[in-house]
């Protein structure tokens, strides 16, 4: 069994595409996945499955969402291991110092990432912004809400990214069974 994280975009912010943690998890049971964990309120779902293919997972999963709950939601799946090597890749971690500001942007292919590239010819300080391999990393220093680079950054990837900030990605880590502190 491979052990993947579902990503969620756009759920539970505001008062449309409202979905109960609860539901969630019983939709990928009855799609036979295992181990099934949610975390926070905002679409993020630990679970076990035998196929090690993750953009399958997400192609599955995206349909039986909208199935279920009538409407869609962009779903991005990552395996443990990407995961952790995203965590380790982080080329931000010595300039975003406080991690609800810091924001891993997950992609389901790294070709996703292509479109946010024009973003690396400009200086976005006090804020930055790097790609990796598997992820975008964006450091908001002024907040989120009030982020130029956050804006830039979705106008150009749309619906194919979904953020999470570093203190939810360290507790999906720790879920999964790792550490997401930089060594």
């Amino acid at each position: 069994m491979t052990t993947f994280t579902a990503l969620l975009r756009g759920i539970n912010v505001g008062r449309a595409k409202r979905i109960a943690m609860a539901d969630l998890r019983r939709l990928f049971a009855e799609l036979g996945y295992a181990d099934v964990r949610t975390l926070l309120n905002s679409g993020n779902v630990v679970f076990a499955a035998k196929s090690p293919d993750a953009a399958w997972h997400a192609r599955s999963i995206q349909p039986a969402i909208e199935r279920e709950f009538g409407f869609t939601a962009t779903v991005i799946v990552v395996t443990a291991a990407d995961l952790a090597a995203i965590l380790l890749e982080n080329p931000l971690r010595d300039v975003a110092d406080d991690p609800a500001r810091h924001l891993v942007a997950f992609v389901q292919g790294p070709d996703a990432l292509e479109a946010a590239r024009p973003l690396l010819a400009r200086s976005w300080s006090p804020e930055a912004f790097a790609l990796g391999k598997r992820a975008a990393y964006l450091w908001c220093a002024g907040g989120v809400l009030d982020s130029e680079i956050l804006k830039a950054f979705t106008r150009l990837t749309g619906e194919t990214a979904t953020t999470r900030n570093w203190t939810t990605v360290s507790k999906i880590q720790t879920i999964i069974g790792g550490d997401a502190r930089p060594a």
